[in-house]
């Protein structure tokens, strides 16, 4: 399970606000190698002063294929689809009917209508990602995905508003220096339409409990990590993290480098994010030592 909670442009005008959740659960195939994994992804957004919202809950399967017996190399398919609902108030906007002799009442009326104007729309999505290892202690994965294949589309008033495929490329690299460090680099690409996003960056990882001492415990795992990642051209991002046994509790906070920052300041958006990996009452507890590729 993932959540997380984003908050963006509070200094400049009405903040974008983000809330994910995700969950996922294993489910081992006879052969004892590959596995899939099914759940659902959710999303809810609040776009700026017009109050544009969006909530999508699509289900999600994934097939992962073990390629090898030695290390762990997987191949990895999966597919996610569902209805996505947008709506549009519009009641904080202001227009020029408001003002009269040149001053502006919120109680004058705006001559504007903006019922009717929820939508919903079939969306889908698909990705494949390859994962394996360098030597023991090395990691390292590459994906790509497609959004919006199917082109959904709506029509707003006179105008058909049609959603541009988005294409993600994804790549990162993770390994263990001794008992107690472990760094990650890792960078990812996407574009749609005219719109282009990169992000690059990394972390290095402390593990408060070595390998040999969470035997002789009762705490599996705890690690704090420290890194930063950089959006081109728009932010760079320091990145906390806090890890205790299943749960990961993580901090990010954008600092505006764009053109924008005379605007904002440099403050560009916090993000705080929780995710925890458990196992359910299963008597084949051996599904919790099933080779399984990690991001």
């Amino acid at each position: 399970m993932q959540t997380a909670y984003r908050s963006q442009w509070r200094s400049i005008a009405f903040p974008y606000k983000t809330n994910v959740l995700g969950l996922e659960y294993k489910i081992a195939l006879p052969n004892g190698n590959d596995f899939l994994t099914v759940g659902s992804s959710a999303f809810y957004d609040q776009a700026g002063i017009q109050e544009l919202k969006t909530l999508q809950v699509l289900p999600v399967v994934n097939f992962h294929k073990n390629l090898g017996s030695d290390k762990v190399r997987f191949l990895s398919i999966g597919f996610m689809g569902g209805y996505v609902s947008r709506q549009f108030s519009g009641r904080n906007l202001t227009f020029d009917n408001q003002y009269t002799n040149g001053r502006f009442s919120s109680s004058n009326p705006t001559g504007e209508s903006f019922t009717g104007l929820s939508r919903s729309v079939f969306d889908m999505a698909v990705g494949m990602s390859y994962n394996s290892q360098i030597g023991e202690n090395t990691f390292y994965y590459a994906g790509a995905s497609l959004w919006h294949f199917n082109s959904p589309s709506a029509n707003y008033l006179s105008a058909v508003v049609k959603l541009p495929m988005k294409v993600q490329a994804n790549l990162g690299i993770r390994a263990r220096t001794g008992e107690y460090l472990e760094w990650t680099l890792e960078g990812n690409h996407l574009q749609q339409g005219q719109y282009r996003e990169t992000i690059v960056g990394g972390v290095l990882k402390y593990d408060l409990i070595g390998s040999s001492a969470s035997e002789e415990t009762e705490m599996s795992s705890a690690a704090v990590g420290l890194g930063a990642y950089l959006r081109l051209n728009d932010a760079f991002i320091p990145y906390a993290y806090l890890r205790f046994n299943q749960m990961d509790i993580g901090i990010s906070y954008d600092i505006n480098t764009s053109s924008l920052k005379t605007a904002s300041q440099g403050v560009g958006s916090i993000e705080l994010s929780i995710s925890y990996k458990g196992f359910s009452a299963n008597p084949n507890k051996s599904l919790r030592y099933i080779k399984c590729p990690k991001f």
